[in-house]
């Protein structure tokens, strides 16, 4: 019998319990009457997606998921999102994530507060501008920009091994970047663009009109998530397996082409609140009735949410997954014979503190033709936590799920 497997991955759903909602998560605060009926009658439990000694990123986790290991693979995250947008990486050229951020505007450049890694989620159209801006004035042949989606670009660098440490934007919203600049011996250059950038962006003309109309200015570049090209077994060799994936963000699409799987684009997919939902699931029964045995979906929305510390954004899009992206699957799915569903977070996104932790996520296995009892009500940490089993290596659960029946 063919089957048919989906995973449904909302990027940074969990969370902890916020004292504004009763001691409740996100998670147990929203109305997901499609995951929670799944959880009842599914293998459920706790995963951890980050090994330890890795940092808790989207791109460690996300490894995971795929059913890479991620301490034989991770190389960083820049390089993947770079083959999403099809940068060639040569073997000596490193690659680098490269944010359009919001600093504060009076002090110097060392004293700045960043206040938003994402620019109010600048559009890519505005996006577009400011990076030409940044090439005009730093690119050379050793280095290279490449424009991305909204406040996410690459910038690649002709240079072995460099001696860097750099930081996440998003880990220090609200803090005085002081402690947080480019260190290293090969810090300088990085550091020199980084404080360059604010002089020629803060006045551009694009972030004019964007106060304007009451947005916050893309003022400065950050650059991060350093790493060199990654290589990872294919999809279809490691699990036998035809697949697609199905993201807004460069970084998963990027993880499915170095498997060997089809990035799908899917017109409206934005990797915010605002993202076509229902678009996606529309899009990986496409790929499920075109013969693709596997899909991929990722939906940015909660972790963006959990970012900018956005509570009810982060209930509101936990909902809409449920019922536009789980709905419009469980309705499309009825058509095959068999199918199974995989439904977790990558890593929690904790709105208290605004940014990624390691902790265990809790993860939904339903198969359309197995019976089972969970003995849980809803899908939340709390009661996958008590009545669930735990797989402590993450990217074992790729082999539990696609486990023949």
């Amino acid at each position: 019998m063919n089957t048919k497997y989906v995973v449904l991955l909302g990027d940074g759903m969990a969370d902890y319990p916020i004292p504004e909602l009763d001691n409740k998560t996100p998670l147990q605060a929203a109305c997901k009457p499609n995951m929670d009926s799944l959880a009842a009658k599914s293998l459920v439990g706790l995963v951890k997606t980050v090994p330890e000694g890795l940092p808790p990123a989207s791109d460690v986790a996300n490894l995971s998921v795929f059913g890479y290991d991620p301490k034989k693979h991770y190389t960083g995250r820049s390089p993947i999102e770079a083959i999403s947008m099809g940068v060639n990486l040569a073997d000596d050229e490193v690659a680098f994530r490269c944010n359009l951020v919001t600093l504060t505007e009076n002090e110097p450049y060392e004293s700045k507060i960043i206040t938003d890694h994402s620019s109010d989620e600048i559009t890519t159209g505005e996006a577009v501008e400011l990076i030409k801006a940044v090439k005009s004035h730093f690119e050379t042949k050793d280095l290279r920009f490449y424009t991305g989606i909204s406040y996410r670009h690459c910038m690649v660098w002709k240079k072995e091994n460099p001696d860097l440490r750099l930081t996440p934007p998003h880990d220090i919203l609200g803090k005085k970047i002081t402690d947080f600049l480019p260190s290293g011996k090969d810090a300088r250059i990085i550091r020199k663009m980084m404080e360059e950038s604010f002089n020629f962006l803060n006045s551009h003309n694009i972030n004019t009109e964007r106060r304007k109309r009451g947005l916050k200015p893309a003022n400065s570049i950050w650059l991060w998530g350093q790493g060199k090209k990654p290589s990872l077994p294919l999809f279809s060799e490691k699990f036998k397996k035809t697949g697609s994936v199905i993201s807004a963000v460069d970084l998963i699409k990027g993880i499915g082409i170095c498997a060997g799987l089809t990035a799908v684009d899917v017109p409206g997919a934005t990797g915010n609140i605002h993202t076509n939902f229902e678009g996606k699931a529309e899009a990986a029964l496409k790929e499920l009735q075109s013969g693709k045995d596997f899909v991929y979906i990722h939906v940015e929305a909660p972790d963006e949410c959990g970012h900018r510390f956005e509570m009810e954004n982060k209930i509101k899009s936990i909902e809409l997954i449920d019922k536009l992206v789980l709905g419009t699957l469980l309705k499309g799915l009825e058509k095959f014979d068999s199918y199974k569903i995989m439904i977790l977070p990558d890593h929690p996104t904790p709105l208290s503190l605004r940014t990624h932790t390691a902790d265990p996520v809790p993860f939904i296995i339903y198969d359309n033709l197995v019976a089972a009892e969970s003995g849980v009500s809803s899908f939340n940490e709390t009661e996958v936590r008590e009545k669930g089993i735990f797989i402590e290596n993450g990217h074992e659960l790729m082999e539990i799920f696609l486990a023949a029946k």
